[in-house]
């Protein structure tokens, strides 16, 4: 493994544990471009109404902003959680040679789990993927999450059903 490829990484999780904090999905993304951070982001989809806010998209239109442009050359994406099919496009679309994620999304993950969309041949940029960087500790960050959500959930159930 990397040391910039596990550095970068852990600032991501630092992000998916903001998006924890504000009870969001925590799946968070770090821009990176010669070794600076251009653009940081966690989920916010529940906190904003907006299903476009994605760690990755957030990541990907602050570095943008950042470099003054929206071809984000000779950058690379470290991102908690495999792309879905949007943030795929998103990287495609801003041309980012380089896509680093911890683990995979079996649900809609678009980099090999239903699709992958970073070996098809008919788009004109090509990523190069390096996954499982801390895998084991951003899989487990999410499950946790899930399994508080659960057992939050049931205990709303529990107190709403009539004593018997």
């Amino acid at each position: 493994m990397d040391n910039a490829d596990e550095f970068f990484m852990r600032q991501a999780i630092d992000e998916a544990v903001a998006a924890e904090s504000i009870g969001e999905v925590p799946v968070g993304a770090v821009l990176v471009k010669d070794g600076q951070v251009v653009g940081r982001g966690h989920n916010r989809r529940e906190t904003s109404n907006d299903p476009t806010t994605h760690a990755e998209m957030i990541a990907i239109r602050q570095g943008a902003g950042h470099i003054g442009h929206w071809r984000l050359l000779d950058c690379t994406l470290y991102v908690t959680l495999e792309p879905c099919v949007m943030c795929m496009g998103a990287i495609i679309l801003a041309r980012i040679p380089r896509l680093v994620f911890g683990c995979r999304d079996p649900r809609v993950g678009a980099v090999g789990s239903i699709y992958d969309f970073s070996k098809d041949h008919r788009f004109n940029h090509r990523v190069e993927v390096t996954e499982g960087i801390l895998a084991e500790e951003c899989r487990d960050q999410l499950s946790g999450f899930f399994q508080k959500l659960r057992a939050q959930k049931k205990a709303e159930k529990a107190k709403e059903a009539p004593p018997q």
